[in-house]
């Protein structure tokens, strides 16, 4: 499927219009993967633990306004939505958010390790990573990142949901 998806984008001649239809592609993609995500049955929940949602969410806090500007957040059961953008450093260079997420996922994964009494991969290796190109897109996406406990059915309206945070009011 991934296969034929390329070979039918190759085909369209129009360069802007193989890039939309690239990106609502992968959207498309990300959608179905969330989906399972939300619907698992089976699998680790570990950040269904209170304590463990707090860790992480304390960490993503505690990292903003240091290498990055925080958005939003939504910490579901088995996964994190996040939208931020790194900071620079000293010497006006961005903060690589191969760092920051790896700095966050290795912190966290040693502390929620510790709070669980178990040793072993917390996080997956991979992380989807998506650069906003435009307000609308970002206001897209942080309303996605919001929505995505009740998408779930785990609360009725957003606001109810515990693990989610929003700089600014949507």
């Amino acid at each position: 499927e991934a296969k034929q998806s390329r070979i039918a984008l190759d085909r369209i001649p129009d360069p802007q219009e193989r890039a939309r239809q690239a990106d609502l592609a992968q959207r498309q993609l990300f959608g179905k993967w969330d989906r399972v995500l939300d619907t698992a049955s089976n699998g680790p929940f570990w950040l269904r633990e209170r304590p463990v949602a707090s860790l992480v969410s304390e960490s993503l806090h505690r990292r903003n306004g240091q290498v990055c500007d925080l958005d939003a957040f939504c910490i579901m059961p088995n996964h994190v939505h996040l939208v931020f953008t790194p900071l620079t450093k000293p010497d006006g260079t961005y903060q690589p958010m191969s760092a920051i997420m790896h700095s966050l996922k290795r912190y966290t994964a040693r502390e929620a390790n510790r709070l669980l009494g178990r040793e072993g991969e917390f996080w997956q290796h991979e992380n989807y990573d998506h650069v906003v190109r435009d307000e609308a897109e970002w206001h897209r996406i942080v309303t996605y990142v919001l929505n995505n406990p009740v998408a779930a059915r785990l609360v009725q309206r957003r606001e109810d949901w515990e693990w989610s945070y929003c700089k600014h009011d949507l």
